[in-house]
């Protein structure tokens, strides 16, 4: 027979001195419902129920005290249709900054890519192509942006780049040449392209250099965007900017290792604090705007 340890003289220690994890206090309260307030007070005070409210004031509060906040987005936010969450953040003075990847448009990809006809329309390619090339020097966001203003499509205000270049708010597109839909035409030109999005990329670094005690949230870009953060952080830090206190959320359906990692983790090593919230967008973002919305109305 195998000796066993003997457990007779086993420490304890009263329950009522132990300090836990959860607090009743902290618990849903659910009951009848009669109010936004009512509705926010169904999310616990515990894990993403406390970090969800808690973004949304952070953000509130930083453009309360003048701070920046900036969105980097991939192009599902497109896709399952919240640009009107981004623009009404837009219009009410919210954001500072937008950075897309080459991606945000909208296409069924599964349904085109057997006929070998995803990517090649041709109205959106000739739009986008011929818009860089009029004013590239002025970086790849500001370029779409202004032609979108000076045409007369339909549903443009529907779209964020126009919205952005309407109220003055600077969108920012990091390209990756053959990722996107355009770098597959014979009329694009990687050089221009290139030019215009190392403009943005400039900007967008502009931009970050003034994010201390600011807010910046990564919203379904896992590999692009978190890697041109991180990297302009870099570069501002190494110019003198310091930013010891930033804000960092990402957003996504999925945990993917360069967000948490280049977005959530590494920036707030000196100082701050990062958040990740797992979910659906279509879920996740209208919650976090109801929460803004909330908060900055009646100043809680």
């Amino acid at each position: 027979m195998y000796e066993k340890i003997d457990n007779n003289f086993l420490k304890t220690y009263s329950l009522y001195s132990r300090e836990s994890k959860v607090n009743i206090k902290d618990f849903s309260v659910a009951r009848e419902f009669n109010s936004i307030n009512d509705f926010i007070n169904l999310f616990p005070n515990i894990l993403a129920g406390k970090d969800i409210k808690e973004i949304a004031r952070k953000i509130v509060d930083a453009k309360k005290n003048g701070k920046k906040v900036v969105i980097a987005m991939g192009a599902h936010l497109i896709k399952v249709g919240l640009s009107p969450i981004i623009i009404s953040l837009i219009e009410k003075g919210l954001l500072d900054s937008i950075a897309f990847n080459g991606a945000c448009t909208s296409e069924d990809v599964a349904k085109e890519i057997k006929e070998g006809t995803f990517g090649m329309v041709k109205e959106t390619t000739e739009f986008i192509i011929n818009a860089v090339k009029k004013n590239s020097d002025k970086g790849l966001g500001l370029s779409v942006g202004k032609a979108l203003d000076e045409a007369d499509f339909p549903h443009r205000d529907h779209s964020i780049l126009y919205n952005a270049y309407k109220y003055k708010v600077p969108v920012t597109v990091h390209i990756a040449i053959g990722t996107d839909i355009i770098h597959m035409h014979p009329d694009f030109d990687g050089a221009v392209f290139g030019e215009a999005s190392h403009t943005d990329f400039l900007i967008f670094s502009n931009i970050i250099k003034e994010l201390d005690d600011g807010i910046y949230i990564n919203i379904g870009s896992s590999v692009i965007l978190p890697e041109v953060f991180l990297k302009a952080l870099s570069m501002v830090r190494n110019l003198g900017y310091p930013l010891k206190n930033i804000t960092t959320v990402n957003m996504d359906f999925k945990e993917h290792y360069r967000p948490l990692t280049n977005v959530v983790r590494r920036p707030t090593l000196e100082g701050g604090k990062g958040y990740n919230l797992i979910g659906h967008h279509e879920i996740l973002l209208p919650v976090l705007y109801l929460l803004i919305k909330y908060y900055r109305e009646n100043e809680i």
